[in-house]
């Protein structure tokens, strides 16, 4: 394996950045599904596409984009199954991202979790049913961090297979 100079540096530097990206994967603020596909982009930017890498990236932009509305689609789901109206669901969403922005790394969490039990509350004038969809909606949020850091987990590898498995190809 003849390597340029700086490959296996970039490599490392690709690696930690991915890295990083996956325990990002455990607050709603940082995107760390964008973060790893960033790095696989970066480094396979600076060390030549070529078939397989171009098939993996590929794969890996589906992966991203998936993923990253994965976490929307589970919670809001998630409170859908116990009676939460799509308008809540949808503020809560909403909600959700304008907290993140404003007080990261768990204010979005805790606006969309407090937008639908308001939603909810005025909506039924019953705060146990509200409640009960607010944690149905809060036990998704769990539920969508593991489904991020799994398609995190399998983009990272599939980007090591890539770089150290398949590089020959």
């Amino acid at each position: 394996m003849d390597l340029k100079p700086g490959l296996m540096a970039l490599q490392w530097i690709a690696l930690t950045v991915m890295l990083v990206g996956e325990l990002g994967l455990l607050t709603t603020i940082v995107p760390g599904l964008t973060i790893i596909w960033l790095a696989a982009l970066g480094y396979w930017l600076a060390a030549g596409f070529n078939w397989v890498s171009g098939l993996i990236f590929g794969i890996l932009t589906v992966l991203m984009i998936g993923g990253n509305l994965a976490d929307n689609v589970i919670m809001g789901a998630s409170a859908r199954q116990t009676g939460a109206s799509w308008l809540a669901v949808l503020l809560a969403l909403a909600g959700g991202v304008i907290g993140s922005l404003m007080w990261p790394p768990f204010g979005g969490l805790a606006a969309a979790l407090l937008l639908l039990f308001v939603v909810e509350f005025f909506r039924l004038r019953n705060w146990r049913q509200a409640l009960h969809s607010m944690r149905s909606m809060a036990a998704g949020c769990g539920w969508a961090v593991v489904v991020r850091m799994l398609i995190g987990a399998i983009m990272i590898l599939l980007w090591f297979i890539g770089v150290f498995v398949l590089q020959e190809v």
